[in-house]
């Protein structure tokens, strides 16, 4: 059907309809005195263009943007003026035939003379402007074709806003496209169903009718109305053979000569300007099921699913050989949409159909597809194949789901945009990105496929923002061969093994992404691949947060990672990764494990409040840690077993519930520039045949000895400031060995340095001073090389050494201590006064055989004159201790102290250190 010289660029955006204006007011049959007045064609103004222009709708004209349109009469509610001038003319009178019988009405409005003799022309035409009533009127344009009611229209006021009425439109609308909801199309390959109360144009029904109205309809065996001008096909094939023999235009010759039949087309004047491109050709197809079509579409078509409910269900094409619908070069615009498309191959074919798809886009060519559903019975290929240079389209909330092989297939330097997509329960990967593809996927829902959720190998790329992918079999985001996609803003949950894999040589960025409750590790990084990992949360997952293994490297930087079960980051055989600037936290296991010849960088990060170790270095790995704090731990914070090596570069090493750093078993790494300090149970532990290299650190305010060195250890430590510890100093013990040079200590509550049973350590060149205890003791058959250390100021004295101690001494200083252990002796005070039981004066001590005293009890020598006076009593050495009887833990009280403070028990050495019981479960 020919439409009207005119159309409309506006676009028409969501919002509340005014109350009240689902229908169009129509001027009341009372008001008599305002007659419908009908509009004369002025004079200067040739046929078609007053034909236009009385067509001109409520929506006024338009740019050449729109698809030819059907006319439309214009609207008299407010705020909407006819665009030509209406003659306004006094209320006509009824007049009484005059003498000859005739009407005495102006000559234009005389009666023709071809009427019987006899009808009264004047009460006819009456009745039917001004006295017919609305209801009856209506009921007579329910009738019309939707040229005739543009038509209509045009008669006169009364008649403009009746034929206008939304009903009546909605009826005539639903009669054509079937639709529920108006469907607008401000622009080609646009559609989209706008509520009618939340359209912004006054009649939604009509303005979609008007947008929608160039298109051709497959609608098989329909009979349409006698004179509408809508074509309609019972095929697809035939429909779009009517737009080739067209030359790709759904609309008839004249695209723009208008409904009310105008003599002369006013596109035949010279335009103003260039005419903008003709729209593509619109198909509706009618639903139903259409399975002998096998559709190829290389030009500018647009096809769109047409019918009542659920549109994308009703109308379905399927094919069981070649792909159901394909767009090759020159589908530019061309446009799928609101249907459903099935490959269903028959099982007992022998035709081969692993390059047929539901859905194939191929070179240079750019189609949209929107809100299709796309299933495929292949166990071969994909349900959709986008491949070849060129290939470009825009696939949007489409289903792609329940197929039985690939859900999305780019490949070969395809590109597009896929957005708003569903595509979930498919047999093999969700999608599957190959051969320097590089689509962009925004906001897809990528889920519970029986295989990866996003596969990109063999120099795959890609831009992935924001889409939702979770609960797939194996990885939700799977990397390899060279591929390099770039994933943002994506959740990648709930995955049944693990959230992100990137193996052989793959790489990508992962940035700003929320990874979490995969049942194996949140992101996997091995066999030479090497991806960033930056800005992502990676959480609670059921076993590690970052695995990296397998000679895997990446830059895993600014991460949150926290509340996984087993280590926040993993690093084993031969992987080295830069790992910097994240925080690793709450882990229920550990922090970070470096094991089996693991390497990497590892700076400036944050790791706190994990439940086992904060940094784990085990069997042969030489990681370097640098810059990182390291706090509040629940047991270690740095801890080398079983032959871990690496550096440890000023870190921050505080608050742990065991030591600061734990060395043992071969263990061999190099420690310098750190603070290690609020350790509940030390500073550094070396032991079990632990070694290492301890330099220039400041090791402080710890609750027991700052370094502990013990069981056949025999680190290095040069140049430490060892200060403010709650215990002692250094505490070397059960064999302990060691080389100490140029360090600092001091301040420390008790010795400066502790050398016992069977010990010895090399001390050179240190300077021990302002201790609370003895600047060095040795005692329990322990001795020790003392050069040229310089001992002063402790105020127990200088060096202290047990009964059948020979160290070897030679060129120390010792000197300005205050030596209180004599000064209380010789004051007659028992000794407990000057140590309560925190610390270890060194001297005489005895038991007393009267008051029935045991190998844990001890008696100072005053206490012994003056409270065990006339007693048997008993020397036993010269050693360090407390004194029992001013404890007040034997039976008498002592008579050289006030009131006694209860203990239980004589410690002759400090506190035993807690060792690492961590299990080696990663």
């Amino acid at each position: 059907m020919p439409s009207a010289s005119f159309s409309s660029s506006r676009s028409y955006v969501r919002r509340s309809r005014r109350k009240g204006g689902h229908r169009i007011p129509l001027p009341s049959r009372t008001q008599s005195s305002e007659p419908c007045e009908s509009v004369p064609c002025p004079n200067n103004v040739t046929g078609s263009a007053m034909a236009a222009t009385a067509c001109a709708g409520p929506s006024g004209s338009g740019g050449g943007g729109s698809p030819p349109v059907p006319a439309a009469a214009a609207a008299t509610t407010a705020g909407h003026h006819s665009p030509y001038d209406l003659r306004r003319k006094s209320p006509p009178a009824y007049h009484e035939p005059g003498p000859s019988g005739a009407c005495s009405l102006p000559a234009r409005k005389r009666p023709r003379t071809s009427l019987s003799q006899g009808v009264d022309v004047c009460n006819v035409s009456q009745y039917l402007q001004y006295e017919l009533p609305d209801e009856v009127l209506l009921c007579i344009l329910s009738h019309l074709t939707e040229r005739d009611l543009c038509r209509v229209a045009q008669v006169c006021k009364r008649f403009n806003t009746i034929a206008n009425d939304t009903e009546l439109w909605k009826s005539l609308y639903q009669s054509v496209f079937e639709y529920d909801t108006p469907l607008m199309h401000p622009a080609p390959c646009q559609f989209e169903f706008v509520a009618a109360d939340e359209c912004e144009a006054d009649n939604p029904w009509k303005e979609s009718f008007r947008q929608l109205y160039y298109g051709i309809h497959v609608r098989p065996n329909y009979r349409p109305k006698k004179d509408s001008r809508i074509k309609y096909f019972n095929t697809i094939r035939a429909a779009l053979e009517y737009v080739e023999e067209r030359g790709g235009s759904s609309a008839s010759a004249c695209a723009c000569a208008c409904a009310c039949g105008a003599a002369v087309c006013s596109c035949r004047r010279a335009p103003a300007a260039p005419a903008a491109p003709a729209a593509p050709a619109l198909l509706f197809v009618h639903a139903g099921l259409y399975q002998e079509e096998c559709l190829a579409i290389d030009t500018d078509v647009q096809l769109i699913g047409c019918a009542a409910g659920n549109v994308a269900e009703s109308v379905v094409l399927e094919r069981e050989a070649e792909s159901t619908l394909t767009f090759g070069e020159g589908a530019n615009r061309a446009y799928a949409g609101h249907m459903t498309l099935k490959f269903s191959p028959d099982a007992t074919s022998t035709m081969q159909h692993h390059k047929h798809y539901c859905l194939e886009v191929s070179d240079n060519c750019s189609p949209t597809v929107d809100h299709c559903i796309i299933r495929s019975a292949s166990v071969v290929g994909a349900a959709v194949c986008v491949s070849g240079a060129g290939a470009n389209p825009v696939i949007k909330h489409c289903d792609i789901s329940d197929c039985e092989n690939v859900g999305l297939y780019v490949t070969d330097y395809a590109q597009g945009a896929y957005q708003d997509n569903e595509i979930s329960r498919n047999a093999l990967a969700g999608i599957w990105v190959k051969n320097f593809a590089n689509p962009i996927m925004r906001r897809n829902h990528i889920h519970h496929g029986r295989d990866v959720g996003i596969f990109t190998f063999e120099n795959g790329l890609g831009y992935f923002e924001a889409n939702d992918i979770h609960n797939n079999r194996i990885a939700g985001f799977e990397v390899k061969a060279g591929a390099n996609p770039t994933v943002v803003h994506c959740e990648i949950h709930h995955g049944q093994t693990g959230g992100i894999y990137v193996h052989e040589s793959g790489l990508g960025q992962f940035i700003d992404n929320k990874i979490h409750s995969n049942n194996f590790a949140g992101v996997w990084i091995t066999s030479n691949s090497n991806p960033t990992i930056r800005r992502n949360e990676i959480y609670n997952g059921h076993q590690g947060g970052v695995y990296i293994f397998g000679e895997g490297r990446g830059l895993i930087e600014h991460n949150n990672i926290y509340g996984n079960a087993l280590a926040g980051i993993q690093i084993r055989t031969n992987s080295d990764p830069i790992v910097r600037h994240n925080k690793i936290h709450h882990g229920q296991h550990g922090g970070i494990y470096v094991h089996e010849k693991g390497q990497g960088l590892i700076e400036e990060n944050e790791v706190y409040a994990n439940t086992l170790a904060g940094v784990w270095i085990t069997t042969g790995s030489t990681p370097v840690l640098r810059r990182n704090r390291i706090h509040s731990g629940k047991q270690v914070g740095v801890y080398f077993y079983d032959n871990g090596h690496g550096k440890l570069e000023d870190n921050d090493i505080f608050n742990h519930l065991y030591s600061g750093v734990q060395i043992r078993t071969g263990s061999n790494p190099v420690i310098r520039g750190n603070k290690i300090w609020g350790g509940q149970n030390g500073g550094v532990l070396v032991y079990n045949g632990g070694l290492g290299i301890l330099e220039q650190n400041e090791i402080f305010d710890n609750a027991m000895a700052g370094v502990w060195i013990k069981t056949d250890s025999n680190p290095t430590l040069k140049r430490n400031k060892i200060f403010d510890g709650r215990d002692g100093g250094i505490c070397i013990f059960n064999g302990g060995k060691g080389v100490l040079e140029e360090n600092d200590i001091f301040r420390n509550a008790q010795a400066g340095v502790l050398i016992s049973t069977q010990s010895h350590p090399v001390l050179r060149r240190n300077r021990i001073f302002d201790g609370l205890a003895a600047g060095v003791e040795i005692t329990n058959n322990a001795t020790a090389t003392l050069e040229h250390n310089q001992i002063f100021n402790n105020r127990f004295g200088g060096l202290c050494l047990a009964s059948g101690v020979s160290p070897l001494v030679r060129g120390n200083k010792i000197f300005s201590n205050q030596d209180a252990v004599e000064k209380a002796v010789g004051g007659g005070q028992c000794l407990y006064k000057i140590s309560s039981y925190t610390s270890f004066p060194m001297h005489d001590f005895y038991r007393c055989q009267t008051c029935n005293t045991t190998d844990r009890n001890a008696i100072c020598v005053n206490c012994i004159k003056t409270c065990h006076s006339g007693h048997d009593v008993e020397f036993i050495r010269h050693d360090r201790f407390f004194c029992d009887c001013g404890a007040g833990t034997l039976s008498n009280q002592c008579q050289l102290q006030g009131e006694p403070t209860q203990d239980t028990d004589t410690l002759y050495d400090s506190a035993a250190p807690m060792e690492s019981h961590t299990l080696m479960v990663n």
